[in-house]
């Protein structure tokens, strides 16, 4: 029988990726024993290619792997990295289940994201195939998120758990403003993603 593992997933754009995704993870890591956090690129769809000032698909796989390469017990997965840069995160879920039956899997995701989970593509598809860890933050309070996370409960007859997290005001978008207005993001990334923007002049005009 194949050992069954715990694994959380995070998908998002990171463009680019930044400690809050990097704190999120390892604190998941801690709070829910998980044995692997896989971070989850998502593609962009041909339209919103190679947009001035943004990263590429490529160099934004390459800050990921950079971003967590120091870390034993975070690794990419490239499931969503499609051509057509279309994906869904139920059929993603379901490929893994179907391809890893042993394992539980545990999808990471912010406050903003549970008010409108309801609304994502197949939401009770989603939870069928993982436990939902979400994030708080400081912009919720703490009763509200508390009622909201009942209600996603009921409604989905799913597994929802709070991440107990600090709030970090950083978002990829103001780091790509900062880095626009030449504004040290030391400590908002990690080093070699920072060595990697400068050596590639990511994010240096105004997409």
């Amino acid at each position: 029988m194949d050992k069954q593992y715990r694994i959380g997933i995070m998908g998002g754009t990171f463009d680019p990726i930044h400690i809050g995704h990097l704190i999120l993870g390892e604190r998941a890591h801690q709070q829910f024993a998980l044995d692997k956090v896989c971070y989850m690129p998502a593609g962009n769809p041909p339209h919103k290619q190679n947009r001035t000032g943004r990263a590429t698909d490529d160099q934004r796989v390459d800050m990921v792997k950079l971003a967590v390469a120091d870390n034993p017990h975070f690794d990419i997965i490239l499931d969503e990295m499609n051509a057509d840069g279309y994906s869904y995160t139920y059929r993603t879920l379901e490929r893994l289940r179907e391809q890893h039956p042993e394992n539980d899997y545990y999808f990471i995701i912010g406050a903003d994201s549970l008010t409108d989970f309801d609304k994502w593509r197949e939401p009770q598809r989603i939870m069928d195939n993982c436990h939902m860890v979400v994030a708080t933050r400081n912009g919720m309070p703490p009763e509200v998120f508390d009622a909201l996370l009942e209600k996603r409960r009921e409604q989905f007859h799913g597994d929802f758990l709070k991440l107990d997290t600090p709030n970090l005001d950083i978002s990829s978008h103001n780091i790509r403003e900062m880095l626009r207005s030449g504004t040290s993001v030391k400590y908002y990334l990690p080093d070699a993603v920072i060595g990697y923007i400068r050596r590639y002049h990511i994010y240096e005009r105004d997409s």
